[in-house]
């Protein structure tokens, strides 16, 4: 009895012995990561207006950017709002991936195609946000990522609402020229944020955002005016439900709308808070972790994204007799095909602009 008191004592030590050594192991495994600087401290192209402390140092290995994520520094919200954004659109895609039929359907490529580029926007932001403060040349690299991203979304918006949210008549005015002019304003809005970024030091703030607001201003106007349109008509029709009746699409009732006023609503909300860096203007230095405006716009896009998703598989499901009318069997995989080399010209775009950014670099560093 004593000997096997004893030998379980022992093993009872040796399990204490690894408990403790536990702590030892995962400071090994993840030593401790350098603090973050003030703004002083980094150099002028990472400061952001406002905000005076959180900046993470430049030039540490790969895996201190890595296991920032799990560090507070004035970034970290700003990844954590795509990370859980793009999880969330992850997990609607597989819900829906239960009862729509993604690869032999093909009117439900469209929906497809918005959903694959929403989770792009969001992953290659989360990755921005993370990575960026390597160093100069891969902040631009990483946004320029962004942008591609960014670029992706609009043309997934603008293929779901021609394709499931256009009235007959709209559609009527706009098919020729629809989806070859989102294209065109899809690239442009990534060589406008590309090359403002990349002509960061030599024009002015407003003449650089005025360079990068406006081509994607132009982008969302266009890709959303189906949406527009169809709101706007269904308000209509609701002032004037006693003196006309519904039209045949069946607007009254109609499901979709309330995600689709929605959806513009957050993001003419999110539109606000990226142009404004509020509310760290009114409050200096207190915003430097939690309550950016950048982090508003990330919520904000999250939610309309998540609205624009439930509000194109409400029309997938409920006018397929409209769309498949009016975009027969070919027009998915034109679509299709389209979004593809969209997204082979938006990286080509980003490599060019980024091979000026390393000539441009290498240029001032042999001047110093």
């Amino acid at each position: 009895m004593a000997t096997i008191v004893m030998e379980r004592i022992g093993r009872l030590f040796i399990n204490l012995q690894q408990v403790r050594a536990v702590p030892q192991m995962l400071t090994e495994a993840a030593p401790s990561m350098p603090g973050t600087l003030r703004d002083t401290e980094v150099p002028g192209f990472f400061r952001e207006r406002y905000i005076h402390a959180g900046y993470r140092p430049l030039h540490q290995g790969w895996r201190y950017y890595f296991l920032s994520l799990f560090q507070r520094h004035n970034e970290t919200i700003n990844v954590w709002t795509h990370l859980l954004g793009s999880l969330l659109v992850l997990v609607k895609f597989l819900q829906l991936a239960e009862t729509v039929d993604f690869i032999d359907d093909a009117h439900a490529w469209p929906l497809l195609i918005l959903l694959l580029s929403s989770l792009a926007y969001m992953a290659c932001s989360t990755v921005a946000h993370l990575l960026a403060a390597k160093s100069e040349f891969y902040h631009y690299c990483f946004f320029f990522l962004d942008y591609v991203g960014v670029a992706q979304y609009q043309y997934g918006s603008a293929v779901a609402h021609f394709y499931y949210a256009v009235e007959p008549n709209y559609h009527q005015w706009v098919s020729p020229v629809f989806m070859p002019t989102a294209t065109f304003l899809c690239c442009l809005s990534c060589l406008g944020c590309c090359y403002g970024k990349y002509r960061n030091y030599s024009l002015r703030v407003w003449v650089r955002k005025v360079g990068q607001v406006i081509p994607s201003a132009m982008a969302y106007a266009w890709d959303t005016s189906p949406v527009f349109h169809r709101l706007l008509r269904s308000l209509w029709t609701t002032l004037h439900s006693d003196d006309i009746a519904a039209p045949a699409s069946g607007v009254v009732g109609d499901p979709a709308i309330s995600f689709h006023g929605s959806q513009v609503a957050f993001f003419l909300s999110s539109a606000f808070f990226f142009t404004n860096p509020l509310p760290e203007r009114l409050f200096p230095g207190h915003c430097d972790f939690l309550g950016q405006g950048h982090q508003l716009f990330h919520v904000f896009l999250v939610i309309c994204t998540l609205c624009q998703i439930q509000a194109s598989h409400l029309d997938y499901l409920g006018r397929r007799p409209l769309y498949t009318q009016l975009h027969g069997e070919g027009a998915a995989t034109v679509y299709l095909v389209q979004y593809g080399a969209t997204l082979v010209a938006c990286v080509c775009i980003a490599v060019f602009i980024a091979r000026k950014v390393k000539r441009l670099l290498n240029c001032r560093d042999k001047s110093k």
